[in-house]
């Protein structure tokens, strides 16, 4: 599940030689293992970024419960919003990977352009995609929300609908201030949007809410969603902030920092390989939901729980070593396409040269497997049942939970060593992380796909069929990539793979 650039992406060669010079004497000055610039740092920051709103998620579903405990279901309609979200997000932004974060061929002033065309792009898209949602509220929850809890969900999806655009402006200036080397930033969105919505539901949802108040589940979304806003905001603003002081600090500076139409068409080239493949990867996810939905409440109440879990706990250090393992590739292979030259068509890299690249992303994976592998033990053995019953309040969903981890817990070690494998992939040649996603996605998740809607399942049944079309994606997806990275790393040392040039700036 990760994004992909071409690496033929056209990087912009526009430094002068003072420029490039200053820029490696900045490089070359010893950094605290703890700097932000790098991979410990950089690790740290991510991890936090990461955590908080992962427990929000957590404690929004628990508060819910306290209101009316069949009303968990329906905070599931934010989270997809949020997958359908998640094909804007995942298109352009992750372009950052391999253009913005090049620093090699890049002056400062042409990566924050960059940073800013693309947040500002983002922004747009982000609100027709809500105006959107509202309108088309209803026939949202009639395919995502049970229709027990359907007639009060439907305020419940206007309100959540503008989540669309504070996670367009969130994910864009959070993968760009990553790309710049800046993991502070969206530290700085994660406490803002965890401490204001603490503030907020403690006051109004919570059990020791304002006297006189009668909490519903509409004030939870109307609470996320004001400090989604401030979050996307307070981060933006401190991005600029932190950016101008830095451009002002620059001795060499070439040029300003615009928005410009040369840099969305830079963008956009690496960008629709990875809007490509996150629409079809989330299009067939959000076509096996509805058939989850539709197995009653119960079972998707506990799916609910499962991914609370899922992105909960185990994917936090999944996605903090992911978004660090994409920085320092991207940087590892801006620096090499300089090392080798800019216009060479067919360069071919050393072994050494070609470590020095995946490097971020074997210790990422080492590190992945260290964390995950207790970790899904512990909540296979103690922890699943007990934590569904925490936030749902109700024992049959516990045990549907139970079940649906303990099932496929270790598929989730597989899927933590392939992101991580696949970001060399998304910061290099994410052109070939399409094909390999596709490969995966038409080969395994759409036959089963088919088939479940199909066979006429049942909630008794449905868990056996489900658990082989997501545990077994993810299992194929690692070989999958396992497989592609091999061949990667043959042609490039071949010196078989072509690359776009990296061009000069064009001026629009």
């Amino acid at each position: 599940m990760l994004p992909k650039d071409d690496s033929r992406t056209t990087t912009t060669a526009t430094n002068s030689s003072e420029d490039h010079r200053s820029s490696e004497e900045r490089d070359d000055v010893p950094k605290t293992l703890w700097s932000r610039e790098r991979y410990s740092g950089s690790l740290l920051f991510n991890i936090a970024a990461f955590i908080l709103p992962a427990l929000y998620g957590t404690l929004s579903k628990l508060w819910v419960a306290n209101i009316d405990s069949s009303l968990v279901v329906t905070t599931d309609a934010y989270t997809y919003i949020g997958v359908v979200a998640e094909v804007l997000n995942e298109g352009l932004p992750r372009a950052a990977w391999l253009v913005i974060g090049d620093k090699a061929n890049r002056s400062l002033a042409e990566r924050h352009g960059l940073a800013y065309t693309l947040i500002a792009f983002q922004t747009v898209l982000g609100l027709i995609m809500s105006a959107v949602f509202v309108a088309a509220a209803q026939q949202f929850a009639d395919a995502f929300v049970p229709a027990e809890v359907r007639g009060a969900s439907l305020t419940y999806v206007r309100i959540s609908a503008f989540s669309a655009l504070s996670s367009a402006m969130q994910y864009a200036v959070a993968t760009a201030t990553r790309a710049l080397d800046l993991p502070d930033v969206p530290l700085v969105i994660s406490i803002v949007q965890f401490a204001v919505n603490i503030i907020l539901d403690m006051a109004i949802i919570s059990k020791y809410h304002a006297p006189g108040l009668k909490p519903t589940v509409n004030n939870q979304a109307a609470n996320q969603l004001a400090c989604n806003m401030a979050a996307a905001f307070a981060g933006l603003a401190y991005f600029l902030v932190i950016t101008a002081r830095s451009r002002r600090s620059e001795a060499q500076s070439s040029g300003e920092a615009k928005i410009r139409f040369h840099w969305l068409k830079l963008l956009a080239r690496p960008g629709l390989f990875t809007f490509i493949e996150s629409a079809v990867r989330n299009a067939l996810y959000l076509w096996l939901v509805s058939g989850i939905v539709a197995m009653g409440s119960d079972y998707a109440t506990a799916w609910g729980c499962f991914n609370t879990i899922r992105w909960g706990l185990i994917m936090v250090p999944v996605q903090a070593l992911e978004a660090t393992s994409l920085t320092f590739v991207g940087h590892a292979w801006g620096a090499w396409r300089r090392n080798v030259g800019t216009e060479t068509r067919r360069p071919e890299a050393t072994r050494h040269q070609m470590q020095g690249v995946i490097k971020p992303a074997l210790l990422s994976a080492a590190i992945a497997v260290a964390v995950e592998v207790p970790l899904c033990l512990f909540m296979s053995f103690y922890g699943a049942r007990r934590y569904a019953y925490w936030i749902s309040a109700s024992m049959p969903v516990s045990l549907i939970t139970e079940k649906m981890w303990k099932t496929i817990d270790w598929c989730y070690i597989f899927y933590a060593v392939s992101t991580q494998l696949a970001t060399i992939l998304l910061s290099t040649r994410p052109r070939w992380y399409l094909y390999q996603s596709l490969v995966s996605n038409i080969c395994w998740v759409l036959p089963w796909a088919i088939a479940v809607s199909k066979i006429g399942i049942t909630p008794d049944n449905a868990w056996t069929y489900h658990s082989i079309v997501f545990g077994g994606s993810l299992v194929f997806s690692f070989f999958d990539i396992l497989v592609v990275d091999l061949i990667w790393a043959w042609t490039l040392l071949q010196g078989r793979m072509t690359l776009r040039p990296v061009s000069a700036r064009k001026d629009s």
